[in-house]
């Protein structure tokens, strides 16, 4: 783990509350607040309201989780005034993360560390390597999508894009087929090989399969020879690139089946709710 994200742990850490009699552990929205990348309170505030409706829509009491509170700060000449925040438990927390703007590397890593119960450091990186695999899959999905429905409109059919697809892995690794790398692997026919791939691999399908939708429409192309022959050349110089850094797409060990995978983390996701102790009863509302 790197020393930004080592120091974001140690923050994290340092804000928890503790309800003492309950043993119930909980953080304040605004101390987590710069902790998670927002500079604005009504910036953050939106992914609470946001991750209160997906705490209500999961079946769960989202008071037990959220718990509007206000808080009397000091200010100027030693006067002071009210502002809202919230006392949010565990799984409050996790959602809100769900709910961040993903861009923000703080997100990420929160994401992983409010769903790992223990919050070991070995847990946490081990789910972040995990969803950076899983988010590079989807960027994947959306990439192939975009190119199938745009060569269509350019006399592609859905067997053609199958063709051009493999052509391209050709060229990615190696020579071998699409459904030599699943040989290799030990994939069955019917299942995609990008679910088997390491994520250095499904970024590198990536960025070869969004060249390539770049190109097909800057340089107008049509028919299925221009594009593959376009698509083909993209993923040879992604292989040229990982190639002067030592890397060979075709000797990297397969990984877990991202199927499995995510419904492992879903399984995970329905379990966090009823392992988070729920917030205490509400008093006066005041903090």
């Amino acid at each position: 783990m790197d020393k930004q994200l080592q120091t974001l742990q140690q923050n994290l850490e340092a804000a928890v509350q503790r309800a003492d009699a309950e043993g119930i552990e909980f953080w304040f929205a605004r101390d987590l607040q710069t902790h998670l990348g927002y500079a604005r309170w009504e910036n953050f505030q939106t992914a609470v309201n946001r991750a209160i409706e997906s705490c209500e829509a999961s079946g769960q009491a989202s008071l037990d989780h959220f718990r509007g509170v206000t808080k009397l700060i000091t200010h100027g000449k030693g006067g002071e005034r009210e502002i809202d925040d919230f006392m949010l438990t565990r799984y409050a927390c996790y959602l809100i993360a769900q709910n961040g703007d993903p861009r923000k590397p703080e997100i990420a890593f929160a994401q992983s560390y409010f769903a790992v119960q223990t919050r070991k450091q070995e847990l946490i990186e081990e789910r972040m390597r995990l969803q950076a695999r899983m988010e590079a899959r989807d960027r994947l999905k959306e990439s192939e999508k975009n190119l199938s429905q745009n060569i269509f409109e350019r006399g592609v059919d859905d067997a053609g894009f199958g063709r051009i697809r493999s052509q391209g892995d050709k060229a990615l690794f190696g020579g071998h087929t699409t459904q030599a790398m699943k040989d290799k692997y030990g994939i069955i026919k019917s299942r995609p090989l990008a679910d088997f791939l390491p994520t250095l691999s499904i970024a590198a399908k990536n960025l070869a399969m969004e060249m390539t939708n770049h190109n097909v429409e800057q340089a107008n192309l049509h028919g299925e020879r221009a594009i593959t022959d376009e698509h083909v050349q993209n993923n040879v110089t992604v292989r040229d690139m990982l190639g002067q850094r030592g890397i060979k797409p075709e000797t990297l060990t397969a990984e877990e089946d991202l199927k499995k995978l995510e419904r492992r983390v879903k399984s995970e996701e329905k379990k966090l709710p009823k392992q988070t102790k729920t917030l205490p009863p509400n008093g006066n509302g005041k903090s």
